[in-house]
C-alpha cells in the first residue's frame, strides 16, 4: 500500500504540474481558495484560543455559528492546524492538503479495487480513473470535494466485514462514514445512503458469514457514524433554523443532466475545445465525464465477467447515483427532498457524480482484469503501461495558477497593531453580484482576526443580505447609520473599487462624518484608506 501511495503522489504531481513547483505561492484562481485558507487559519486560531466557540467565526459580524454556513472541513483543518502552528505559509498548507487529497483518493481506490479483483494492475487503472477524471479538476478549487479517500475505504471495510464478520470492520465502516462527514458534508450524506444501499444488496447474495453474525458489527458502525454526525450537526441545525431550505430553483440549477456525463472541463487537453464551444458543456458543476477509456473498460467488465454479484451491485449503485444526481428530474431525490429534511439543505446534486465515477472505477477494474486475464506477464506489463499513459493523456489538463499572499499587505499589518474593533471593508458587493471581494476580505482577516462585517460562504445569512442593501449607498446617511448600529470601529476603503473622483469623495465624506483617517496604505494590489470611528 505504501508503494501505491507513492505512485499516486507522483502521478498527482505530474497531472497537476506546475502546481508542485509553485506550491508555496500559487493556486487555482478562484475565490474559494481564499475561503479554504481562511477556514484552515480560523480552525488553527480558534482551537487554541476559544475552542468552545469554534463555529462562531469572525465573518458576517454580528452573526453566530458562521462557520456552519458552509462545510467546516474539520478533518482537513485538523490536518492543517499543526502545519500552521509551526509557521508554514497558508498557501503551502492549502496546496499540500489539496494534492495529498487527490493522491490518497487514488490510493484508497487502489485498495478497494485490489481487494475486489485481486489484481494490482487493475487496481492501478481504477485508481487513476478515480483520481484524475474531469470531475476532479472541475472541483479543484473546492478543498472538501477533493477529500474522497474515505468513500472507497468505507466500501472496502464493508466487503471485509461481509467476508469475515469481524466487529473491527463494522467499526471501520462507521469510522469512514464519520470521517467523510467531517471532511465533506455533501459526500458524508451521499456516502451514508450509498453504503446503506450496498449493505442491503450485498447481504442478500454476497456474504461469507450468517446474517446474525453481521448484526453486531453493523450496529457498531452505525452507532459511530450516527453519534459523530449528530454532534457535528448541532451548529448546522441552529444555522438552518435561520437560513431555511435550499430553493428548488437552486437545486435544479446545480443538478446534473444526462449530458453532464459527456462534459469534460474546458481546460482538458483532449475534450476541452468541445467544452468551450458548448458541444459537451453542461455548465459549472455539471462536467462529469468519466472518460472514454473508463467507460469502455467498465463495459468490458459487465460483458466479460460472468455471474459476479459484486459487479451487479456496483452497477446498481452506479445507476442509483446517476438517477439521484438528476435532482428533481429524477424520482429518488424528489422523494428524499419531500420526506427527509437533510436533503432540503443540499444544493448541488451534481456532486453525486463523484459516486458515479467511483462505481465506474470499480467496474473498470473488473474490465481491465478480464482484458488481460489470458495474456503473458510481459504482455500485461505492456498493456498496463499503455492504458495508464492513455488515461493520463485523456485526463490531462492545463493548470491555471495565480499568486496568493502569505504575508499581510501593509494596510492589514497596520490594522493588526490597532486596538481590537469591528472591521468593515469597501466596496461591498451587490446582493445580485456576490461574492465581490468578500472572500479576499475574509482571508485577509487571518492577519488581524478582528470581527468582520463582510463574509463569504456557501450560504449567506439574511441579515447580511439586508445589511448589504443598506450599505450600497455608502457613504450616505443610511450606510453610516448601519455602521454605527453594527458598532463598526474600522473601515478600509479600497481605491481599486472606485474611480479616482469617487474615492476622493468617500474620503471627504467620512472625514465630515467624524471618522479619522489613519493613513493610505497598500492592500497588495492598490492603495487603501484606513479609517477609525470616534
Amino acid at each position: 500500500m505504501t508503494r501505491a501511495v507513492g505512485l499516486f503522489a507522483l502521478l498527482t504531481i505530474v497531472m497537476t504540474w506546475p502546481q508542485a513547483r509553485v506550491i508555496g505561492t500559487s493556486a487555482t484562481p478562484h475565490q474559494d481558495v481564499y475561503f479554504n485558507m481562511w477556514r484552515f487559519e480560523w480552525f488553527a486560531h480558534a482551537i487554541v484560543t476559544q475552542p468552545s466557540h469554534l463555529f462562531d467565526a469572525n465573518i458576517f459580524y454580528p452573526e453566530r455559528d458562521t462557520l456552519a454556513l458552509s462545510d467546516a472541513m474539520i478533518v482537513e483543518s485538523a490536518a492543517a492546524a499543526p502545519l500552521i502552528w509551526i509557521g508554514l505559509p497558508a498557501v503551502f498548507v492549502h496546496n499540500l492538503l489539496l494534492l495529498a487529497a487527490i493522491a490518497f483518493s487514488g490510493a484508497a481506490m487502489f485498495a478497494l479495487a485490489r481487494y475486489l479483483t485481486g489484481s494490482r494492475a487493475a487496481a492501478t487503472v481504477s485508481g487513476i480513473i478515480f483520481a484524475f477524471a474531469p470531475y476532479r479538476f472541475e472541483h479543484i478549487m473546492h478543498m472538501e470535494l477533493e477529500w474522497t479517500m474515505w468513500m472507497p475505504l468505507a466500501f472496502l471495510a464493508l466487503h471485509r466485514l461481509y467476508d469475515t464478520g469481524r466487529v473491527k470492520y463494522g467499526a471501520a465502516v462507521g469510522l469512514c462514514l464519520a470521517l467523510q462527514m467531517l471532511s465533506s458534508i455533501y459526500y458524508g450524506i451521499f456516502l451514508a445512503v450509498s453504503i446503506a444501499l450496498a449493505a442491503l444488496l450485498l447481504i442478500l447474495r454476497d456474504r461469507a458469514v450468517p446474517v446474525r453474525t453481521l448484526l453486531a458489527p453493523l450496529s457498531v458502525g452505525a452507532a459511530i457514524a450516527v453519534a459523530v454526525s449528530a454532534i457535528y450537526a448541532r451548529p448546522y441545525m441552529r444555522m438552518h433554523a435561520r437560513t431555511g431550505d435550499r430553493l428548488p430553483s437552486e437545486v435544479t440549477q446545480f443538478s446534473a443532466v444526462p449530458a453532464s456525463y459527456l462534459a469534460a472541463t474546458p481546460n482538458n487537453w483532449l475534450y476541452g475545445r468541445d467544452s468551450r464551444r458548448g458541444r459537451r458543456s453542461a455548465g459549472p458543476e455539471r462536467r462529469l465525464f468519466p472518460g472514454t477509456i473508463a467507460l469502455l473498460l467498465a463495459a468490458m467488465g459487465l460483458l466479460l465477467v460472468p455471474q459476479s454479484v459484486r459487479l451487479i451491485v456496483y452497477l446498481l449503485l452506479l445507476v442509483a447515483a446517476f438517477e439521484a444526481s438528476l435532482g428533481f428530474s429524477g424520482y429518488s431525490y424528489t422523494f428524499l427532498y419531500r420526506y427527509v429534511s437533510v436533503f432540503r439543505s443540499l444544493r448541488a446534486l451534481s456532486r453525486l457524480g463523484v459516486f458515479v465515477l467511483m462505481f465506474v472505477s470499480v467496474l473498470s477494474a473488473y474490465g481491465y482484469r478480464a482484458l488481460v486475464a489470458a495474456r503473458s506477464p510481459v504482455a500485461r506489463r505492456v498493456l498496463l503501461a499503455i492504458v495508464a499513459l492513455a488515461l493520463s493523456a485523456e485526463y490531462r489538463v492545463t493548470v491555471a495558477l495565480a499568486m496568493y499572499p502569505n504575508t499581510p499587505p501593509e494596510v492589514y499589518r497596520i490594522l493588526a497593531a490597532q486596538p481590537r474593533g469591528v472591521l468593515l471593508e469597501y466596496p461591498v458587493p451587490r446582493v445580485d453580484a456576490l461574492p465581490g471581494d468578500d472572500a479576499r476580505y475574509a482571508y485577509m482577516s487571518t492577519f488581524h482576526w478582528f470581527p468582520l462585517v463582510n463574509g463569504y460562504s456557501g450560504v449567506y445569512p439574511l441579515s447580511y443580505l439586508n445589511r448589504l442593501a443598506r450599505l450600497r449607498g455608502f457613504p450616505d446617511d443610511a450606510s453610516l447609520a448601519q455602521m454605527r448600529a453594527d458598532r463598526v470601529t474600522y473601515v478600509i476603503v479600497h481605491a481599486s473599487g472606485y474611480s479616482e473622483a469617487e474615492f476622493a469623495r468617500i474620503r471627504a465624506r467620512l472625514a465630515t462624518a467624524g471618522m479619522a483617517e489613519l493613513g493610505m496604505y497598500s492592500d497588495g494590489a492598490a492603495a487603501a484608506a484606513l479609517f477609525r470611528s470616534p
